[in-house]
C-alpha cells in the first residue's frame, strides 16, 4: 500500500471566488495530489482545502498553495468571524495510510522551514509537531490573533519555529503541524444573539469544563442573520459528532433558543456519521460491511 498523507490547509479568504479558485488551482497543477473538497464561507471569510497523495507531492503542493496565498490574500485587509492569524492560517498534515504520525512530523517541519526561509513569513509548529508544549494547542498559538501578533512576535517565548521574528504585514504568520483527522461541525441556532453563542460555546468546549475533544465558539452568519456554535473535533472517536449535537441542543434550551440545522465544513470519515446513524437509530451491531457503496469498491 502507498503511503498517503492528507493535507488541510485553511486560509483566509472566503469571498473572492477569483483567489479561492486561483489558490486551489496549484493542488491541480501538481501531480500525485488530489484534490478531495475545498469549500468556503463568506461569514468566517475562510477556504478550507482537502487533497491527498504521497509525501513529496503534497509537500510541493502546500508550500505552492502558501506561495499563491502570500501572493492573492492581504491580511491588513482582512475582517471575518473566524480566529486567524495569516494568509494561509493553518496547514496540518493527517497520516492516512502506511504513514506514521513522526513522518507527517517531519513532512511539517520540511514545508514550515521552506515557507518561513522563502516566504519571509513566521512559523509557528503546532499538534504533534510543535517544539514547545504551550505551541501544542493551536489556539494558543493563535492568540491575539493577526492584529495582536505585531506585539507577541516580539515576546521571545513566542520567537517563531522558522521565518522573521517579526510579523509579516501582508501575510500574518502561519502554523504548521501533523494531527489526527479533525471533524469541523457546527450547529445553527435560531437567534441572532451572539452572546448565547459564547456563553453555550464556552459549555460545550474542553476549556469550558465541556467535551473532552471538542473546540467552540460563537460565530455570527449576518447573511442568515443567525448564530452559530462552531466547533472542533479533535478526536471523533471520544467525542462523538453525535454527542456535541445533542450538549448544544441541551445548553441552547436554557435560553429557550431552538436548533434549526448543523453542518460539517470538509470531509468527515464514514465512521463518524455511522456513529451517529446507530445513536439515533438505535441499530445493533451494525458493521461498515453492510454499507452498499463501500461493498462495491472493494
Amino acid at each position: 500500500m502507498a503511503k498517503l498523507v492528507e493535507c488541510v490547509p485553511n486560509f483566509s479568504e472566503g469571498r473572492d471566488n477569483n483567489i479561492i479558485e486561483a489558490i486551489v488551482e496549484e493542488v491541480r497543477k501538481v501531480k500525485g495530489a488530489k484534490l478531495l473538497d475545498y469549500s468556503s464561507d463568506e461569514d468566517h471569510n475562510r477556504t478550507v482545502v482537502t487533497f491527498i497523495g504521497s509525501p513529496e507531492p503534497i509537500k510541493e503542493a502546500a508550500f505552492n498553495l502558501a506561495k499563491k496565498a502570500a501572493e492573492l490574500i492581504d491580511m491588513t485587509a482582512h475582517q471575518g468571524g473566524h480566529p486567524r492569524m495569516g494568509a494561509t492560517d493553518v496547514v496540518p498534515f493527517i497520516p492516512i495510510s502506511d504513514i506514521t504520525m513522526a513522518e507527517c512530523v517531519q513532512l511539517a517541519r520540511e514545508v514550515g522551514q521552506k515557507m518561513g526561509e522563502e516566504l519571509n513569513i513566521p512559523i509557528y509548529f503546532y499538534e504533534e509537531a510543535a517544539t514547545k508544549p504551550d505551541r501544542k494547542n493551536l489556539a494558543d498559538v493563535r492568540k491575539g490573533q493577526y492584529e495582536g501578533f505585531f506585539e507577541k512576535i516580539k515576546d521571545d517565548n513566542w520567537k517563531p519555529d522558522f521565518g522573521p521574528q517579526e510579523m509579516n504585514a501582508k501575510s500574518g504568520a502561519t502554523a504548521v503541524g501533523s494531527r489526527v483527522p479533525l471533524i469541523a461541525y457546527n450547529v445553527n441556532l435560531g437567534t441572532h444573539d451572539i452572546e448565547i453563542a459564547n456563553q453555550i460555546a464556552k459549555k460545550v468546549r474542553f476549556l469550558g469544563g465541556g467535551l473532552r475533544y471538542a473546540k467552540g465558539m460563537g460565530v455570527k452568519l449576518e447573511e442568515r442573520n443567525i448564530v452559530q456554535v462552531s466547533m472542533n473535533l479533535v478526536n471523533y472517536e471520544k467525542t462523538a459528532i453525535y454527542t456535541a449535537f445533542e450538549m448544544v441542543k441541551m445548553e441552547a434550551k436554557r435560553y429557550g433558543v431552538p436548533v434549526i440545522g448543523s453542518e460539517v465544513i470538509g470531509l468527515v470519515p464514514m465512521k463518524s456519521l455511522i456513529d451517529c446513524a446507530e445513536y439515533y437509530l438505535q441499530i445493533e451491531n451494525f458493521s461498515m460491511d453492510q454499507i452498499l457503496e463501500k461493498r462495491i469498491v472493494e
